[in-house]
C-alpha cells in the first residue's frame, strides 16, 4: 500500500482530501504543520505539501525533504496561482496544483508521480547486489541468493538507499532509523551495521558498500 504524507493546516480540507485518498486506498499521514516531518517522512511513498502552513512554509519544509532524500516526490497544493509562486514550486517539487481543484485530478497527478518515480528507482544495481525498492528484496548476482536482512537491518539499508552518495552521521542515521536522539558511546548503530555488513559484503572486513567515512558516519553510493 502507498503511503502518503499530507501536510495541510485547513481541517475541513485534510478531512476531505485525505479521506478521498484512503477511499481510493491510500494509507495517509496526514500533519497540520511541519513539525513532525523527520518523524514521518522515512515511511512516506510520496509527499502532498500545502504551501500556506504555519511556522515554516511549504517552500521551505519541500526544499528541506529534498535536500534530504531527493528521490521522494513532492506534489504542492496552493492557492497562489502567480507564475512566480509556481516557478518557486517546481524549483524543488515535482508537480504543484492550484487550490480549488478536483480530487479526480489530484489522485491522476498522485499516480503519474508515483509511476514516474517507481520506474526510476524501483531496481538499483549496487556492486554485487541487486536491490527490489518495490519489495525491498536483495539479490547477490554472484551466487544468484536472496540476502535476508532482520527488521532493523532492513530499515538501516533503507535508510542508505533513500540517501544515496550522502555522508550520514551516526546521529541522523540512529534518529531515522530508531527514531530516538544518539547517546554518544551507544554501540547500537555500530554493531547493526556490522550484522548488515556481514549479508552483504562481499568481504565484511574491507566493506565496499557501506564505507565508513572516518570521524563522521558512513555512506552508500553508487
Amino acid at each position: 500500500m502507498v503511503t502518503i504524507l499530507y501536510i495541510e493546516d485547513e481541517k475541513d480540507i485534510g478531512e476531505w482530501v485525505s479521506n478521498d485518498l484512503q477511499n481510493r486506498g491510500y494509507a495517509v499521514t496526514w500533519l497540520t504543520s511541519g513539525e513532525e516531518v523527520d518523524r514521518f517522512i522515512e515511511k512516506a511513498d510520496i509527499v502532498i505539501l500545502d504551501v500556506m502552513l504555519p511556522g515554516l512554509d511549504g517552500f521551505s519544509i519541500g526544499r528541506r525533504i529534498k535536500k534530504n532524500d531527493s528521490q521522494i516526490p513532492i506534489l504542492m497544493l496552493s492557492a497562489r496561482t502567480s507564475v512566480e509562486d509556481k516557478i518557486e514550486g517546481l524549483d524543488f517539487a515535482d508537480d504543484y496544483l492550484t487550490k480549488p481543484f478536483h480530487p479526480d485530478e489530484l489522485a491522476a497527478r498522485l499516480e503519474v508521480l508515483l509511476r514516474r518515480f517507481e520506474k526510476k528507482n524501483d531496481v538499483i544495481e549496487l556492486q554485487h547486489l541487486t536491490i527490489h525498492m518495490k519489495d525491498m528484496q536483495i539479490m547477490n548476482r554472484d551466487t544468484d541468493e536472496e540476502i535476508l536482512l532482520t527488521g532493523k537491518q532492513y530499515y538501516l539499508f533503507n535508510y542508505f538507499l533513500r540517501h544515496l552518495n550522502q555522508i550520514l552521521t551516526k546521529e541522523q542515521l540512529y534518529e531515522g532509523v530508531w527514531g530516538e536522539q544518539f547517546i554518544d558511546g551507544d554501540k547500537t548503530l555500530m554493531v547493526h551495521i556490522r550484522y548488515l555488513r556481514e549479508k552483504i559484503e562481499k568481504n565484511p572486513a574491507s566493506p565496499t558498500v557501506i564505507e565508513t567515512i572516518r570521524g563522521i558516519g558512513y555512506r552508500v553510493r553508487l
